[in-house]
This record gives C-alpha cells, structure tokens and sequence, in this order.
C-alpha cells in the first residue's frame, strides 16, 4: 500500500510539472517577456490566445545588432501629436537623432520622448525608437517594431535591436498603439528581436 501511495504521489506530482510548462527564452530580456505575457494581469493578449500561450517566438540573439549610435540632441524640435492605431494622439517630441553602422551601412533614426511620461516615475529619461525594416510583414509585425533607451551622459548610445518587440495592439486592437513615422524606416533587414505574432 505504501508503495502505491508513492507511486500515485509520483504520477502526480510528474503530471503537474508538465502541466507547468517553462516558457523559455535565450536570453535574459526574452525570459522576461515570456513571463510577462504569460501573466494574466501584464499580458496585452486575448484570453484565448493567453490559454495556449507557449511562449514569443524571437530571432535568434545576434551581436551584430548590438551598436553603439552617435547622439545627436534636438533641443529645438517641436512637440507633435503622434498618430495611432485609435483616435488617441499623445504628445511627443523628436529628442535626437541617432547614427549608427549596421553591417557597413550606415543609418539614421529619430528617438523620441513621451511628453506626458515625463513627470511619472522611472520616465524622466525614458526614450522611445520605433523602426521599419524590411522585415515587416515578411518575418517580423507588418506595422513595424519599438524598442527602448534612456537618455544618454554623453553623446553615445548603445542600441539593442535583439530587444525590440510588437506595438500590442500586434496582439490585441483594443490597444492604442503609435504608428511609426516613415522616416524612421532603415532599407535593410533588422532580424533581431520579437518575430510577428501567430494568432
């Protein structure tokens, strides 16, 4: 009888753990958005899509999209209503223009900050990339990507496109997400970061 018991409690306990499923990810940022999404109370997706949620799929982590930009400040640029995916127009301001070398060419993007984060905490240096690539729609969201940064001491900055991932409304259209303006589009492929979502 004892053995039963241990053997029922060894089944068990084996059927749950499956049942729990690791989301993996590669690198330490792809573990965290897993988890994220994966959290009912921080996930943009749907409840459905939640239930056989097993994790994003990414490129593969590629130094290569790892660069370091010059930082170039744009004291004297105007707040604009960015557009979005709804009626919503938050103001923004081009902060600096970064240039950077990818595989021997060299691009230009505009970063941004969030008028209306400024005053929240943890958003006093937050700035905001959004990019089109030519893999949108053929790899990665068709609407293009974001990534991150925070204000630089100096006149440098390192970018990180393994990091960059979907507006949610990629996941969800309740959400309101930014259109990237089309002067942030870099004429090559950027196979970094979180691929298109396959609902």
């Amino acid at each position: 009888m004892k053995n039963l018991t241990l053997l029922f409690l060894m089944v068990f306990s084996l059927s749950c753990a499956q049942e729990k499923k690791v989301l993996n990810g590669e690198t330490e940022w792809q573990k965290e958005m897993n988890a994220d999404f994966k959290d009912a109370t921080k996930s943009p997706l749907k409840e459905k899509d939640l239930k056989k949620f097993e994790g994003l799929d990414f490129y593969k982590f590629d130094s290569a999209y790892v660069v370091k930009a010059t930082f170039k400040r744009t004291p004297d640029a105007t707040p604009f209503k960015m557009k979005t995916t709804t009626e919503r127009r938050p103001e923004y301001v081009q902060y600096a223009v970064v240039t950077f070398t990818l595989k021997g060419e060299e691009y230009s993007l505009n970063i941004y900050q969030n008028l209306g984060l400024m005053d929240k905490e943890g958003y006093e240096d937050y700035l905001f990339l959004p990019f089109l690539d030519n893999t949108n729609g053929n790899g990665s969201y068709a609407g293009g990507r974001y990534t991150e940064a925070r204000i630089p001491e100096g006149d440098t900055l390192i970018i990180d496109f393994n990091t960059a991932y979907n507006p949610y409304c990629a996941y969800n259209e309740k959400y309101s997400c930014p259109i990237v303006p089309s002067e942030n589009y870099l004429a090559t492929e950027i196979k970094a970061g979180v691929k298109a979502f396959k609902k």
